[in-house]
């Protein structure tokens, strides 16, 4: 962190997130003075604290029980075979406090009040607010991202946060602070999100009958002028909805067991989830489509995106990490047969012989999400529809024939992927579009479930919406018929807690959520990654393809060795 400069470098960075036109400078290295004279160089120091937002793109899953990566110096495949310690953690998000200051020198800049947005005194007001709205947010959000990251059991056995900055430090300031308590951690978190939430529009591009009233009862509101602060030209910038999501996010991981097992804070998570659900007609609003939301830019832009990055120009750089090697691809990651295992029966009851699962014939009669998220030997894919066998006959897509590519587990990616990008022989591609997800309303349904169930059980209404609404629509739209019998057996707050840890597993497959949820709910990280083979006569399970080796402290994960040794003040986590 020492390494910030003093002078602020202006970077008309996102892309991803916003249009923003600089006039160019002849000099690039400006200093505070010129960027309260300058509003679109303050906008520019704002705009850095969009860089760094976590999307769906980490496959952090190859250190969980549902992928291998192929590739043998993947980052994460070390992390899973026992290299995880404080100089080495691939998960580490101590950066984010990078984007703290930056956040921090531009609320420097909102609270001098000497940058002029506007010559309009109302507009100027409305801008001020909402930018000030969405640094304070921002904070917020990066600290969560440490808290999600480095928060555990500390040395002294006190259950701890992370430091909380607030204000912006110059290079030979004191960065050396104790962390707080992991409450206070939260809290503090929370403390931003709520007086963004009094700074920031709902949505932006609102009709003068749903302005805040925050905004509408501004001296001399004009609708018009509102309309060019908070137009929906700004709305892939956070927004109040995003940030009441994100408080319910953060609400649910601090009720966790792995830490304070909390119905205040189910309370919370399950509150805020359930006032933004209802907007959208509560289960009823769940978008039909929104279990693949990946596969076209119509379903980019639909209505399951809660928040996302702008939509990119053609590329197939995924596609080609993840295709089969038959289609020109590396399969770099492999689902495991624990994971093609959570999806149920069409009928909806677990995969068991018990319930007509066959493991002679195992992906028959199965959930309709198990075709949308995995390639399973036999099936079709790809441009062209090629078959994909990997057992016996499979050539290059058969398992372990080409050492980093072909399938270790009987299993390729399909999630996520792009299924109209063709790439060919020669290298060449017809790539498509992709976009960064940050926050889908299906998460956002599974926290209010998660959190419902945690406070009553399965049948326990906030503000009208249960836990078992909330599977029952999500299994509706993946094709398991309702009703459904097996959910409607459940009866029990733990048996619901279990079929919401799958559903949820499922929906949010391959999205970088698998990794933190084991750690929070306190499963095991060892368990034996699995495949399937078809020896092209039968099939059979490989009960081991890759041994997990992670220390049984690994669920709290360390504060970098590197910060620990420059500030004495900071107490790193138990075991590392």
């Amino acid at each position: 962190m020492k390494n910030l400069i003093k002078f602020i470098m202006v970077m008309s960075v996102l892309t991803g997130m916003i249009s923003c036109d600089l006039d160019p400078i002849e000099e690039n290295r400006l200093d505070f003075d010129f960027i309260l004279t300058n509003p679109n160089a303050a906008e520019g120091v704002l705009l850095n604290g969009y860089a760094g937002l976590v999307n769906q793109y980490s496959f952090s899953e190859a250190a969980t029980d549902d992928a291998v990566n192929n590739i043998l110096n993947n980052n994460f495949k070390r992390m899973a075979l026992g290299e995880l310690n404080a100089q080495f953690n691939p998960a580490a998000r101590w950066g984010s406090f990078e984007r703290v200051f930056w956040v921090n020198r531009f609320l420097d800049v909102i609270d001098t009040g000497e940058t002029q947005w506007s010559r309009d005194t109302l507009i100027n007001t409305m801008f001020e607010m909402r930018m000030k709205g969405e640094a304070l947010a921002l904070r917020g959000l990066h600290h969560y991202y440490v808290l999600q990251a480095h928060a555990g059991i500390g040395q002294s056995g006190q259950l701890l946060g992370i430091p909380y900055y607030t204000e912006f430090i110059e290079p030979d300031g004191n960065f050396n602070v104790p962390r707080l308590s992991f409450e206070a951690s939260v809290q503090a978190i929370m403390a931003d999100f709520d007086e963004a939430l009094n700074l920031l529009p709902t949505d932006y591009g609102l009709s003068a009958g749903q302005v805040d009233p925050w905004y509408s009862e501004l001296e001399n509101f004009d609708f018009d002028k509102y309309g060019i602060v908070n137009d929906n030209f700004f709305d892939l910038r956070i927004s109040g909805r995003i940030v009441r999501a994100l408080k319910a996010r953060l609400a649910l991981f601090a009720a966790s067991p792995s830490f304070l097992d909390s119905q205040s804070y189910y309370d919370m998570a399950a509150t805020n989830a359930a006032q933004i659900l209802n907007t959208i007609g509560g289960t009823a609003g769940l978008d039909p489509t929104g279990n693949e939301f990946y596969i076209s830019d119509d379903n980019i832009q639909s209505s399951e995106s809660l928040w996302r990055g702008s939509i990119g120009g053609n590329t197939f750089n995924y596609e080609e990490r993840m295709f089969p090697p038959s289609i020109n691809g590396n399969g770099e990651i492999n689902p495991t047969h624990n994971f093609v295992m959570a999806f149920p029966m069409q009928d909806g009851f677990p995969a068991t012989e018990a319930n007509g699962f066959d493991p002679q014939n195992p992906y028959n009669n199965r959930d309709p999400r198990l075709e949308k998220y995995v390639i399973v030997n036999g099936a079709s894919f790809g441009a062209g529809g090629d078959i994909i066998n990997t057992g016996v006959g499979g050539g290059n897509d058969r398992l372990d024939s080409i050492p980093e590519q072909s399938t270790t587990t009987g299993y390729y990616l399909k999630k996520l992927l792009r299924p109209d990008v063709l790439i060919n022989d020669n290298g060449t591609a017809q790539g498509q579009s992709h976009a960064n997800v940050y926050f889908r309303y299906t998460e956002l349904f599974l926290i209010l479930a998660e959190a419902a169930n945690e406070i009553g059980g399965p049948d326990n209404p906030v503000d009208g919406i249960t836990a078992r609404d909330v599977i029952a629509a999500i299994r509706n739209r993946a094709g398991i018929t309702q009703p459904d019998n097996y959910l409607a057996s459940i009866a029990s707050q733990e048996d619901m807690r279990e079929l919401i840890r799958n559903e949820r597993r499922i929906e949010l497959s391959f999205e970088g959520h698998r990794f933190w949820d084991m750690r929070r709910w306190g499963l095991p990280l060892n368990g034996p990654a699995k495949g399937y083979f078809f020896d092209g006569n039968n099939y059979a399970e490989l009960p081991s393809v890759e041994v997990r080796n992670f220390q049984p402290f690994a669920t709290y994960m360390p504060i970098p060795n590197s910060e620990i040794l420059k500030f004495s003040e900071l107490e790193q986590n138990m075991g590392w």
